[in-house]
Formats: C-alpha cells, structure tokens, sequence
C-alpha cells in the first residue's frame, strides 16, 4: 500500500467552502451549457444533454463514468469516483430531463437561451434542476482534486427521467443497474441552500370514467348525464382532504420547529404539507352542448402527508366511490410518504453542513413537491433532498438565482466530507 492511500488529504470546511467559490464560473457555464440543450419530457431525449455532462466531467482525474440507456431515447449517466480508502458510498442524484418548456410567447427570456438578467440564470430546467446537476458534478470534481484520498466513495447519478415520476431514470437505475447503490444519498432537487428537507409526501393518481345514456338535451329525462354523475362524485372525493393527519413524532417536531423560523416555507405551503390534497387535473364528457352526455373522464392527483398510508387513503376512497355506482376508477401511480430520520447518517452529515453554513438560518424541513427521494427511500436508502430555490418551477421564465450556485455545491461538499469521514 502507497503512502498515498494511507495518507487523509484534511481541508477544514473553510477550505471546502473557498473550494466551491473558486467554481463559481464553471459553474455558471456548466449550468448555461445545460440549459441551451433541450431535454423535455416527453419524450425525454437526453441523449445530447447526457453528452455535454459527460463532456464536462471528461477531465476529472479518476472518475469512472458510463452512459446507460432505459429505453429509446432517455439516456443517464452514472459516475464513481473511488476515495482510494475503504468507506461508504455517497450517491450524488440528479436528473437531466425537464418539463416541457410550453407557450414560448409567455417566457419573456429564451427558454434555451441560459440568459443571466439582474443575477438570475434564466431557462427550462435551470432551477429544477440542470443548475442542481451543476453543483453534484462539480462537488465530484472538487473531491477529486482536493479530497483524494478519502475514505468510500461518490457515486453520482445523472438520470434522464424525473419528470413523468422517474420510472424510466432513477427507478430504472436502482432496479436494472447493480452498482447502482450506497449507504446514503444527496438528491439536489429544488427547495433552498439552507433547507435541507427529510421527506415528502406521497401520492395516488386516479383516473375516473362515469357511464351514462345520451339523449338530446331536451329530453334530460330520457338519459343519464354521465357529466352530472362525475361531478357529484369528485364533489364527495374533496372529503378526503379531511382524513386527520397524525405524522409521526420526530417529523411533527421538525416541521413545527421549521414553522417558527424565517425563510421556512409559509402558512399556505405547511397546509399543504400537512393535509391530504385532492386536485382534479383533467375532465372531459359529452360531445355538444345539446346532447347528455354518455361519458366523462376525470384524473386526480392526490397527494398524501406524512401520518396518512396509502391504504387508509384507499379505503377512504372505496368508501366514497361505493357510492356512485355510475363512476369507475383505477389508481395509476402509487407512493406512500416517506421521510429519513434525523439520526441517520446522511441526515445527520446534511444539517451539520447547513449549519456550519448558515448558522440559525438553517432550517429542516419537510418537501411539499415529489422528487427523486422518494424512489431511493422506497428502495431503502436514506435521503436528503436539497438544492436551489424554485423560482418559476415549471413555469415560463424558470430561473435560479445565480450566486445559489457555489453555495449548494459548498453545503454538498461540506455535507460528503462529514458523510465519508474525509
């Protein structure tokens, strides 16, 4: 064995911190680059995107790296950087696809333009999160040059699909990859530098289909409006937003102390996170306006707080729908709440370095939105999710705030040292 693999490389967090500044430029260029290649999904093409990260990362020292392809066209790409020590590996999570960049008319800035206006980096994805990739390749390049060696090692995972829930980015990963896999796992999804979030909320998507008999409009009563009968039902859906909602004790104390601070989420969003949330996203029925309609469709979104399981949702809902006979439904994608405990390493090593960072601004917290965690928490791994601060989430002129940047990659990198013991 080699001086060099028996040697610890120490750099004090002030070192790392100095690290990350000194990238504030790669950083905003990799981000830029990012944004000018588009990845939507549908159909999540990310094979262009998937090759510009590769080409960034192509100079790492050490770093082995790999494109693997789901299905035509979403590529990934999964990165190892040994430490050269024996140790834990810390999975780095990112996704490269975006949502769809929409009404180019309503963005006031190229969506694929990664314009910088009045210190916010404008396009699709910027926030949510190419800027996020950003910051994970670049606490691996500053492990590589500075850290090595370390105990453990990284391992980043670049996926191509989050947008349509990750089945074929993360989830197909951790299912048909075996090296796919560590002891802990930062996903840089949005939610603020200093709010760390342990968990989110889980989610039933619903399809509705109500049957009726078409008549003319004149004679109602010689049909079934099959409209009528989908309203009345998702009228009395709206009553499982009143399921109570007991979280267990250690994620109710953090989210009422993050309730106490500033910068935390505010009232309206810790509803949110808190309740049942029933929203109809789509409804359509009946071919004129002078027939009664035969059919109509409706599809749900609801999301589950912590202290609710799917299968009491479940019941709730049975419950209801026995009583529209009239109205079919079918679950088309299922998660249950999920959140990693604060004793765990990971989490332990995540609100360490936000603290180091930010003092008492640091917040734990919990995440309304989904992101990639819940899929590594369901498969077993501990999970922290944290990243830039959503501005214009899914939205026309989607940006980050550009000085975030160096800031993110400071926690990740503070948060990997305590992590692996470097």
């Amino acid at each position: 064995m080699t001086s060099a693999e028996t040697d610890t490389v120490t750099h004090s967090d002030d070192d790392l911190i100095a690290f990350a500044r000194s990238r504030q430029d790669a950083l905003v260029a990799l981000t830029r680059a990012l944004v000018r290649v588009p990845s939507e999904t549908p159909p999540s093409d990310t094979a262009a995107v998937v090759e510009v990260a590769r080409q960034a990362l192509a100079d790492v020292p050490g770093l082995d790296m790999r494109v693997v392809e789901s299905v035509p066209p979403v590529q990934n790409l999964v990165a190892r950087l040994p430490g050269g020590k024996p140790g834990p590996t810390l999975v780095l999570s990112g996704h490269l696809d975006t949502y769809p960049i929409g009404e180019r008319a309503a963005w006031t800035q190229d969506p694929l333009g990664g314009e910088i206006v009045e210190g916010r980096l404008y396009g699709r994805g910027s926030g949510d999160m190419k800027g996020g990739c950003a910051a994970l390749m670049e606490t691996v390049r500053i492990f590589a040059e500075h850290m090595r060696p370390f105990p453990g090692e990284l391992l980043l995972v670049l996926a191509g699909d989050e947008e349509r829930m990750g089945e074929l980015g993360t989830q197909w990963l951790i299912d048909n990859v075996p090296e796919v896999t560590g002891d802990g796992v930062i996903v840089a999804d949005v939610g603020g530098p200093a709010l760390p979030r342990l968990g989110e909320k889980g989610m039933l998507w619903v399809e509705l289909t109500a049957e009726g008999q078409q008549a003319h409009g004149a004679h109602v009563h010689a049909g079934r409006n099959a409209v009528d009968a989908m309203i009345d039902a998702l009228s009395d859906l709206r009553a499982l937003e009143d399921l109570p909602a007991t979280a267990p004790e250690e994620a109710d104390r953090v989210m009422r102390e993050a309730a106490t601070k500033e910068g935390a989420d505010g009232p309206a969003a810790r509803r949110t996170m808190q309740r049942v949330t029933v929203n109809v996203g789509t409804f359509s029925g009946g071919v004129s306006p002078n027939l009664v309609p035969a059919r109509a469709q409706a599809a749900l979104d609801i999301r589950i707080p912590l202290g609710v399981s799917l299968e009491r949702l479940r019941d709730a809902l049975s419950a209801i729908m026995a009583r529209h006979p009239a109205v079919r439904w079918e679950e088309t994608r299922a998660y249950e709440p999920t959140w990693t405990p604060l004793a765990s390493p990971i989490a332990r090593a995540m609100t360490g370095a936000a603290e180091a960072m930010f003092g008492p601004r640091a917040v734990v917290d919990m995440r309304v939105g989904g992101s990639d965690s819940r899929l590594w928490r369901r498969a077993g791994f501990d999970t922290v999710c944290h990243g830039l601060t959503a501005l214009n989430l899914g939205a026309p002129d989607e940006c980050c705030a550009v000085d975030e940047l160096s800031t993110i990659t400071a926690v990740q990198c503070l948060a990997a040292r305590r992590f692996l013991g470097a």
